[in-house]
């Protein structure tokens, strides 16, 4: 089986069969960079055989910045992932790297698949938007220890918010927000989908508008750190048929 790109650049991030997804950042330094390491990314994909090891699907993200790569796979398992390490991954790496010498790996990190998803504003009653994103927040929350309960409540913590957020701050544009546990208990990764980066600028600047229950989330306990780069779907990949 060859590897074929879907349509909208994106995973079905609630796919079934999904037990394991590794997120890992790149820094490649400037647009043309980012836009020729996504090129030879899918070559390097497209011209071999699907690795039959549990791999659901790999896609990758631009950076607005300018400079980093997201790239996002959903595993059967761990060990799917890390079977794909020994065998498959260097190869692929080695054509990419001299497409694009320089790429700075920066980091791996290993979580939990997303279990429910936060909307936003009016679809906030229930349902999260079926509109296709133009751009991802990318939040990633890092605490002070392994704490799998504290985890789990920061996420919490965010619904509540965003429930307190309507009628206050209508988040326009907005779609939904898609939170992964890491493994080891001490970061959560939220994908926020929006209908354009101007959308969540817009959302963000409206900071005269936040309610308490913000307060809950920014000052949580334990929490050591947080960042938030925006990302365009470039490129998602899974076995053909």
């Amino acid at each position: 089986m060859n590897a074929i790109a879907h349509p909208d650049a994106r995973p079905d991030l609630y796919r079934p069969g999904v037990g394991a997804v590794l997120a890992s950042t790149w820094s490649v330094g400037t647009p043309e960079r980012q836009r020729t390491a996504v090129e030879a990314i899918r070559k390097a994909w497209e011209s071999r055989e699907w690795p039959d090891l549990g791999l659901l699907s790999y896609s990758v993200y631009i950076g607005t910045d300018g400079d980093t790569l997201l790239h996002y796979s959903q595993w059967t398992t761990e060990e799917a992932y890390d079977d794909f390490v020994r065998t498959y991954r260097g190869d692929r790496n080695a054509e990419i790297d001299a497409a694009v010498p320089g790429i700075e790996r920066v980091e791996l990190r290993r979580y939990a698949p997303p279990r429910r998803a936060a909307a936003f504003g009016e679809a906030g009653q229930g349902q999260v938007s079926a509109a296709v994103p133009g751009a991802v927040a990318v939040v990633e929350v890092d605490f002070e220890g392994p704490d799998a309960d504290r985890q789990e409540a920061w996420v919490r913590a965010v619904h509540e918010a965003l429930a307190d957020d309507t009628g206050r701050r209508p988040a326009i544009g907005g779609i939904g927000a898609h939170f992964h546990l890491s493994t080891d208990g001490t970061r959560v990764l939220n994908l926020a989908e929006w209908e354009s980066e101007q959308a969540h600028a817009e959302w963000l600047a409206d900071a005269g508008a936040i309610g308490a229950a913000w307060e809950q989330v920014h000052h949580h306990p334990g929490l050591t750190g947080s960042r938030v780069r925006r990302y365009t779907p470039a490129l998602s990949l899974s076995a053909g048929v």
